[in-house]
């Protein structure tokens, strides 16, 4: 999201203009003109739109993308953060599954560092990166925006759940810096909030993965010679095929997995 701080530097400051429309390029094709049809109304791109519109654009060419699909068993990790809720609340946090899969990635990324690199075509070189800068999708009345936590593996989960906080509250009254949304090394999206039971997050291209969340549900699992209410939440992997290969995917969402269904305690 290097690329967009400019942009949302002067969004900061005035409203969208007409001369702000995403421009044509040769591969995109001349529209038709709608109104011979019916009433139209034509507003122009506002400033994170328009950017949205262009990163997103080049991650879908520029990335040769898979999306590997897990499920983690969260039953006990409800347990865990509701008794350590008014801990983080008392930090000036909110103790969230965000917070926790933070954390959690941020070490499942010092254990796979494929995922934590940047492919570099041009030069035939791949470059890892030994800090972890792990970016949050946050939905905002203007559109998307990523602010990024840094050095994510170096935090507690309090500290993170705290930081979260603040990004997410900055980012939807527009407080947030440009400096605040650059150099992500890996992304989550977070969709559980509004609903859905799984989608394939684009990567932010040069980043080489980005986790999904969505919305967790309650089912009957067969464990210990019965079945038992557990709740579910579905959990999905877009990364770069050109850096990851499936099996090491499928290894990173199992451990990932298998660790928010441990005992958190040490994250505290």
């Amino acid at each position: 999201m290097d690329d967009v701080k400019a942009a949302v530097r002067k969004e900061m400051t005035e409203p969208a203009t007409a001369d702000r429309d995403l421009p044509l390029t040769a591969s995109e094709p001349q529209l038709p003109d709608f109104s011979r049809w019916g009433e139209i109304e034509i507003k122009p791109l506002e400033t994170v739109r328009r950017i949205t519109a262009e990163s997103t654009a080049t991650a879908w060419q520029r990335v040769v993308r898979v999306t590997q699909f897990d499920e983690a068993d969260i039953t006990d990790l409800q347990l865990f953060m509701a008794g350590h809720a008014q801990a983080v609340k008392a930090a000036g946090g909110k103790l969230t599954v965000t917070a926790v899969l933070m954390k959690v990635c941020a070490e499942a990324l010092k254990r796979f560092s494929a995922f934590n690199t940047s492919i570099d075509v041009a030069n035939n070189q791949i470059i890892y990166k030994h800090y972890i800068h792990i970016g949050l999708m946050v939905d905002t009345p203007r559109g998307l925006l990523v602010p990024v936590v840094r050095d994510a593996d170096k935090k507690s989960l309090i500290g993170l759940a705290v930081e979260i906080a603040d990004l997410a509250s900055r980012s939807r009254n527009k407080k947030i810096t440009p400096d605040e949304m650059s150099g992500g090394t890996f992304s989550i999206s977070n969709q559980g909030g509004i609903g859905g039971t799984g989608f394939t997050p684009v990567v932010l291209w040069p980043q080489a993965a980005i986790l999904g969340v969505s919305r967790a549900r309650v089912e009957s699992r067969y464990i210990d010679d019965d079945f038992r209410p557990r709740t579910i939440l579905p959990l999905s992997l877009s990364y770069d095929h050109r850096i990851v290969d499936g099996a090491d995917a499928a290894r990173f969402m199992r451990w990932i997995c298998e660790a928010i269904e441990r005992p958190l305690t040490m994250y505290l």
